[in-house]
């Protein structure tokens, strides 16, 4: 490809999403190293006309990884639910997305966020899953359509994880038995039915990013789900800044069902079944210990 002889911009950019690879291959492109997590590289870009651009890359991702992932950005976003940055440009290897300036949590963005997150919801999914299956992490996340949500989260949620724990050895067969007497009473646990939400699907304190002065949807594993599932994880390793205001803004916006508290645990189960699955047995006792709060 031959590279263009003027400045690099966003407009530019976005017109051409597809050079951004060769620019930065051919250094057009000022990058500074950023925090982006243990599964991938992140940079900051900063194009001529002083744009900033956030581009992650994982060496060896699977062809479809962040097309899974810009394909649940670009469904995110909803008039009215909380932000979620725009989709730049896609590699096999690359994603880049607007750059979101980091800020400070505060009480007032933490109140917005949950009344956004309600709109988010909202905005529903034809069926629980997905059109094309994604990624919780590393790991494959099935995205089967179905109707009927406790069987489809037992069946595409909790079982995949529950089998790869237990063949890494993670888990005991003793362990899985007692996820299994849960998966029996599913049915009887997964409280008022409900249509499918909009959901992030992995959104744990880690892929809630505070702005100046919103909070912004990032990371996600984007499905038609539940939407107790999005505020369990939100509680998951010390919770985001501010939950109780969170999760203020979005009763106010769309209450919620009576015991969804007591339902957390559940819903929680799949994340920490990832986690024994892709990290082995250190997260062994949160997995057992959320069982025994299902009860």
């Amino acid at each position: 490809m031959p590279l263009r002889s003027g400045s690099v911009d966003l407009a530019y950019l976005r017109t051409h999403p597809g050079h951004l690879a060769a620019f930065l291959h051919h250094q057009r492109i000022r990058t500074t190293p950023v925090a982006g997590g243990s599964i991938c590289e992140a940079q900051r870009l900063t194009l001529d006309d002083g744009s900033d651009v956030f581009a992650k890359t994982r060496t060896g991702a699977p062809d479809d990884f962040f097309a899974a992932e810009a394909e649940g950005l670009r469904w995110l976003r909803v008039d009215g639910g909380a932000p979620v940055p725009e989709v730049l440009a896609v590699e096999a290897d690359m994603l880049a997305l607007e750059w979101v300036p980091p800020g400070e949590p505060s009480p007032e963005a933490a109140e917005r966020f949950g009344r956004e997150l309600a709109e988010t919801h909202r905005a529903g999914g034809p069926s629980y899953g997905a059109d094309r299956d994604g990624y919780l992490g590393v790991l494959p996340l099935p995205n089967t359509r179905g109707r009927s949500w406790p069987e489809w989260f037992a069946e595409y949620r909790i079982r995949p994880y529950l089998r790869r724990s237990v063949d890494n050895g993670a888990l005991t067969g003793t362990d899985a038995g007692r996820v299994d007497a849960v998966l029996d009473r599913i049915g009887a646990l997964a409280g008022p039915g409900e249509a499918p939400a909009r959901i992030h699907g992995d959104l744990w304190p880690g892929n809630v990013l505070w702005s100046v002065d919103r909070v912004w949807l990032v990371d996600p594993a984007a499905h038609g789900g539940h939407r107790e599932t999005d505020l369990a994880t939100m509680r998951l390793w010390g919770g985001v800044p501010y939950l109780g205001r969170v999760l203020a803004g979005y009763d106010e916006a769309w209450p919620l069902a009576d015991g969804w508290r007591q339902r957390a645990a559940l819903h929680q189960l799949p994340i920490l079944l990832a986690h024994t699955a892709m990290f082995g047995p250190r997260y062994r006792d949160q997995v057992l210990d959320a069982v025994r709060r299902i009860g």
